[in-house]
C-alpha cells in the first residue's frame, strides 16, 4: 500500500491532517514532528509521498526536502507555506518540489494535491517512467508494443512532439494509457526542461476545477485570504495536459478557449491578465464530435484542442502486445515478493489473447497483480485465471464458452436485452434521464452495499475512480441512503 509522511511540529494541526489523508485516500500515513525523525522513516519505509512544513523550527523544511531529493528522487514532495510566502512558492517550486500547499491547511484542496502526487508517484513506480530516463526495455517513453498499431502510435507521438507548440487531443477507450502518450510528447518535446502538468477535469469538483486551473486571488470569495497560484500558470513553458475534457462544463470551456486563442488568463476574481506559454495536451474517451453536436461541448473550442488529434488503439486490437505487456507487469509487481510469479503459463496466455478486454491495458495490469498475490511461487495456469478469462479457452467446448464469456457490446442496430425495465410506457414515452440516473443510484447502492458501504472497494466494482464515486454519492444526495449500509 503507497504511504505518506507528513513532517509538521503543530502536533494538533499534523494528526488531524493525517486523519483526513487516511480517511478520504485510504493510504497508510507516518507521521513526524522534526526532520531526523522523518529521515529515519525515509530509510525504513517505502515512502511514495512526503509533505512537510516548509518552516519547521529553524527553517528545516527546505534543507529536508533538498535531502530527500538527493536520498531518493522518486519520492514525491509537497511544501506546506504560509498563505501570504510567494517567496517561498517560487523557491520550492524551484528546488524540484511537485507541488505546494497552504497553511493553515484546507483539506479539501490539500487532498486535492495529495492524491494527484499519489497518481504521479504510481506512475513512476508501477511503469516506471522516469521521463528522459527512462530505459529501453520500458518500450517507447514508458508504452509498451510491438504491433502495428502501436509502432504507428509511437511515429506520430515522435513527430508531433518535436513541434512543441500545436495543442494535441487524444481519443482513447478507458485504461488504453493516454496519460503516457501526453507524458510521452512533453518528455520528447522542446519543452521537456519545464513543468508536466496533469490535471483531471472528471476527478475535481466543478466547483473548485475553476480555481485549480486559473487560481485565485486574495479577496476573491470567502475563505480566499491569500492569492494561489492555478494549474495553468504552473505549467508556463511547459505542458499542460487536460485529462477527461469532455466532463469540462461550457463556463471553464469559454476560458480555457482565451488561454489557447490568446495566451493569456485571468485568475478567479483577477482583472488583470495573465500571460502563459504552455502547450495544452487535451484527453477524452467520449465522442467530442457527438458533444459538439449536442450543444454541450462548444465547437470553436474542439477545433481549437484537435489540431492534431491522435488515436490510442484499444487492446484488443493489439493482442500480440499482451504477452510482452504481461512479462512487464510480473516484473514490476514482483518486487519485493518472497514468492514471485513465475510467469503464465501457454493455456491462460491463449485465453487472455482471446478475451476482448473492455477495461484495456489497466484491465490487463489488475489482473497480473492480482495473479501475482494469489499465484507467487508458480505459474498462472488456465485453471487459476478468474471465470471471465478462463471462458475464452479455445479449448473449451462453445456452448461453455457462450455461457461464461464476457459478452461484447452489440451493434447499433441489435437491441440487447435490458434488466428489469420498468412498466412506465405510455403515449408520451418515458422520463430517459430520470430512469438512467435511478438505475445509476441503484448501481451504486449496491456495490456499496456488497463491500459493507468501503467506498474504494466499491469504485473497483464499478470500474470508477474513488473521487468520481464520492462526487456521484455527494452529488445525488446518497449519504443518507449509507447509514443503513454499516
Amino acid at each position: 500500500m503507497r504511504s505518506v509522511l507528513l513532517v509538521d511540529s503543530n502536533q494538533y494541526d499534523r494528526e488531524r491532517f493525517a486523519a483526513v489523508i487516511r480517511k478520504e485516500i485510504g493510504c497508510i500515513v507516518f507521521e513526524a514532528d522534526r526532520p531526523a525523525e522523518a529521515l529515519d522513516y525515509l530509510e525504513k519505509e517505502e515512502i511514495g509521498l512526503l509533505i512537510t512544513d516548509l518552516f519547521l523550527p529553524q527553517k528545516e523544511g527546505l534543507a529536508l526536502l533538498q535531502r530527500v531529493h538527493k536520498m531518493n528522487s522518486r519520492v514525491v514532495t509537497i511544501a506546506a507555506v504560509p498563505h501570504d510566502d510567494r517567496q517561498a512558492i517560487l523557491e520550492i517550486l524551484q528546488q524540484g518540489v511537485f507541488f505546494y500547499i497552504n497553511i493553515p491547511y484546507d483539506f479539501q484542496e490539500a487532498l486535492i494535491t495529495v492524491a494527484r502526487g499519489l497518481h504521479y508517484y504510481d506512475l513512476a513506480a508501477h511503469k516506471e517512467f522516469r521521463g528522459l530516463k527512462i530505459r529501453k526495455s520500458d518500450g517507447f517513453n514508458g508504452m509498451i508494443g510491438n504491433s502495428v498499431p502501436m509502432q504507428k502510435l509511437f511515429e506520430i507521438v515522435n513527430r508531433v512532439a518535436a513541434d512543441g507548440n500545436s495543442t494535441v487531443l487524444i481519443h482513447g477507450e478507458s485504461g488504453t494509457g493516454k496519460e503516457l502518450v501526453a507524458r510521452a510528447l512533453h518528455a520528447c518535446s522542446p519543452r521537456r526542461g519545464k513543468n508536466f502538468v496533469p490535471v483531471n477535469c472528471a476527478a475535481i469538483p466543478e466547483e473548485l476545477l475553476e480555481s485549480e486551473l486559473f487560481g485565485y486571488v486574495k479577496g476573491a470569495f470567502t475563505g480566499a485570504n491569500q492569492s494561489k497560484m492555478g494549474r495553468i500558470q504552473y505549467a508556463d513553458g511547459g505542458t499542460l495536459f487536460l485529462d477527461e475534457i469532455g466532463d469540462m462544463k461550457p463556463s471553464l470551456q469559454a476560458k480555457l478557449l482565451r488561454v489557447l486563442q490568446e495566451k493569456e488568463f485571468e485568475p478567479v476574481g483577477g482583472v488583470k491578465p495573465v500571460p502563459v506559454d504552455a502547450r495544452v495536451v487535451a484527453a477524452t474517451h467520449r465522442d467530442l464530435e457527438k458533444g459538439v453536436e449536442e450543444g454541450r461541448f462548444r465547437e470553436d473550442l474542439y477545433y481549437r484542442l484537435s489540431v492534431v488529434p491522435i488515436e490510442i488503439p484499444p487492446l484488443r486490437q493489439r493482442t500480440e502486445d499482451i504477452p510482452m505487456l504481461i512479462e512487464k507487469f510480473i516484473q514490476v509487481f514482483n518486487r519485493s515478493k518472497n514468492n514471485p510469479l513465475q510467469g503464465f503459463g501457454p493455456e491462460a496466455q491463449t485465453a487472455l489473447s482471446a478475451y476482448p478486454w473492455p477495461g484495456n491495458v489497466r484491465e490487463l495490469e489488475n489482473l497480473v497483480q492480482r495473479m501475482v498475490i494469489l499465484c507467487g511461487g508458480k505459474s498462472v495456469s488456465l485453471a487459476d485465471l478468474p471465470d471471465k478469462y478462463a471462458a475464452h479457452s479455445p479449448g473449451l467446448p462453445a456452448e461453455e464458452r457462450e455461457e461464461t464469456a464476457v459478452v461484447v457490446p452489440p451493434a447499433a442496430d441489435v437491441v440487447p436485452d435490458t434488466p428489469d425495465i420498468p412498466e412506465v410506457w405510455s403515449a408520451d414515452g418515458v422520463d430517459f434521464n430520470s430512469l438512467v440516473s435511478d438505475f445509476e443510484d441503484r448501481l451504486i447502492l449496491k456495490a456499496l452495499q456488497q463491500t459493507g458501504g468501503n467506498k474504494k472497494e466499491a469504485a473497483k466494482l464499478l470500474n470508477l475512480k474513488r473521487t468520481t464515486l464520492i462526487e456521484k454519492i455527494k452529488k445525488k444526495n446518497l449519504e443518507e441512503n449509507l447509514g443503513a449500509l454499516h
